[in-house]
Parts: structure tokens; C-alpha cells; sequence
């Protein structure tokens, strides 16, 4: 009879401290607070400095934290969100400057798998890329991270029945939503000849610098994610100045197919 208790009290405090929460990062402050702007019953947490928000989002637990911009920042920040919240998945959200020269500002890349364009042994005319290690096992990673295939699938159902905001108004052609690589380097673009480089040797849709030092800890960790970028420019020689101009259209995009997901996680 007592061992019998013991077992109850023990999974109900385990279903406690591991109960369902979506855990979602962004790596600019505007990408976050559009997110955070629609979380209730809110409850601000600090550790280390970071601000982490946990509330309710659509119906579902969530915490929502910045990550800051580039691949140690990112890391730091998912490490320390998996270790306190225990989320059961996770979620990127941002803009990203596109690869695959079909994309234009607006559209969403839905990351299938997310890896490093920047890691490896430099040539003297070329990068020999390299998967990453586990630092406790030594056991090689992936080249590329794959993203969960569940919440790839979600996030493009939602994107289905969503009114995408466009970048040239409404006469404008619709944002289109696809299913593709994204690449990470502490890098920002901003050369057509580069982006054409790495379109042909990686087969990228997108690029960014975060996705896959997320991936990476989440990988490592065994925690479901999915890094999802709204195109904020094409990465080429005008990438600065597209930016600007597209940056915040870019950012509701991203942020409305997030909170869209929240609300199907919660049924």
C-alpha cells in the first residue's frame, strides 16, 4: 500500500514539474515581442540575465524568450530554457535573408532540416564543411539537423489557413510558404555572388544565425524543434537596405504562423 502511494505521488509530481509547455525564441526583440504581446496570465522570470515570459498562448503553456543575434547567443539561451522550463518542444521564429532565388521578401521557409554553412576546415578556395560532435558522447551530428517532422507538417497546415501580409500591398502577390534547408553562419550576407555560392554547393532556401546552434542543443538534448524564417530580403548585394524595408512585414509573418501553432498545439 505504501509503495503504491509512493508510485502515485511520484508521477503526479513528474506530470508537475514536465507538464506540456512550447517553448518559442526569437533572435530580435520585434520578432519576441509580437509573440509576447498576445501571451496571458504572464509570469516574468530572469535567470542569468535572460528574460523568459511563461504564460498561456492561444490556450497553450508556453515560455517565450530573445535569444540575441548569432549562434553563441542562441545557444546559451536554449540551453538554459531546456535545463528550467523542461518545454516539450521548441520553436524559432525570426527573419532570415533568402538563398533559393525563387524567394522573395515575405516568404515563409519552413526549415526541414537546419545546419552550420560556416563550420569546417578553410581552403584556400573553399570551406570543407564538418558535422558538429556531441562534447559528452564524441559521436559525430548530423550535417544537417532535422527539424521535427511533426511540427513541420503543423506549421505548414496553419500557414494554409492564414492571410500572409505582403510586402507590395494588396495588389501584390501573395507570400508563398515552403518546405526547405536553412543554413546558419555567424555571418549576414550581403553578396548576390556568395548567396548564389551557397544556393548551388548546399541547396539552401534561406540563411540565418541561430537556427542550427538551436537545433544543435536541441539535438543533442532530444527536444522536438522546428525553426521556422520569414524572408526579410534575398541576401544579395542590396540585403542592408532590403532589410529595412521589409524587415517588420517579415516579423508578423513569422510571428502570426507561431502563435497560429500555439493554438492547434492546444487541441
Amino acid at each position: 500500500m505504501i509503495r503504491t502511494f509512493l508510485t502515485i505521488v511520484i508521477f503526479v509530481l513528474a506530470g508537475t514539474v514536465h507538464a506540456q509547455v512550447t517553448a518559442i525564441l526569437g533572435a530580435f526583440r520585434d520578432e519576441v515581442d509580437l509573440v509576447r504581446s498576445q501571451v496571458q496570465d504572464k509570469k516574468e522570470v530572469y535567470i542569468q540575465q535572460i528574460h523568459f515570459t511563461e504564460g498561456m498562448l492561444k490556450g497553450r503553456k508556453v515560455v517565450v524568450a530573445l535569444s540575441g543575434v548569432g549562434k553563441v547567443n542562441a545557444a546559451i539561451t536554449s540551453t538554459l530554457l531546456l535545463e528550467h522550463f523542461h518545454p516539450s518542444e521548441l520553436i524559432f521564429t525570426g527573419i532570415a535573408g533568402a538563398v533559393d532565388p525563387g524567394l522573395s521578401p515575405g516568404d515563409l521557409v519552413i526549415g526541414v532540416e537546419v545546419g552550420y554553412h560556416d563550420y569546417g576546415a578553410l581552403k584556400p578556395d573553399s570551406l570543407e564543411r564538418w558535422s558538429t560532435r556531441n562534447p559528452i558522447t564524441n559521436e559525430q551530428n548530423p550535417l544537417y539537423f532535422p527539424s521535427d517532422a511533426r511540427l513541420v507538417q503543423l506549421a505548414y497546415t496553419v500557414s494554409q489557413t492564414m492571410k500572409l501580409e505582403r510586402t507590395g500591398g494588396n495588389d501584390s502577390t501573395a507570400p508563398r510558404v515552403v518546405r526547405g534547408r536553412i543554413i546558419t553562419g555567424d555571418e549576414f550576407i550581403s553578396s548576390q555572388a556568395a548567396t548564389a555560392r551557397l544556393y548551388k554547393q548546399l541547396a539552401a532556401s534561406a540563411t540565418e544565425m541561430e537556427g542550427a546552434a538551436v537545433a544543435q542543443v536541441c539535438w543533442q538534448q532530444k527536444i522536438p524543434f522546428v525553426v521556422i524564417r520569414s524572408m526579410s530580403d534575398r541576401a544579395g548585394d542590396n540585403a542592408h537596405m532590403d532589410m529595412d524595408n521589409f524587415y517588420h512585414i517579415a516579423a508578423r509573418n513569422s510571428a502570426s504562423l507561431v502563435v497560429g501553432m500555439a493554438g492547434m498545439l492546444a487541441k
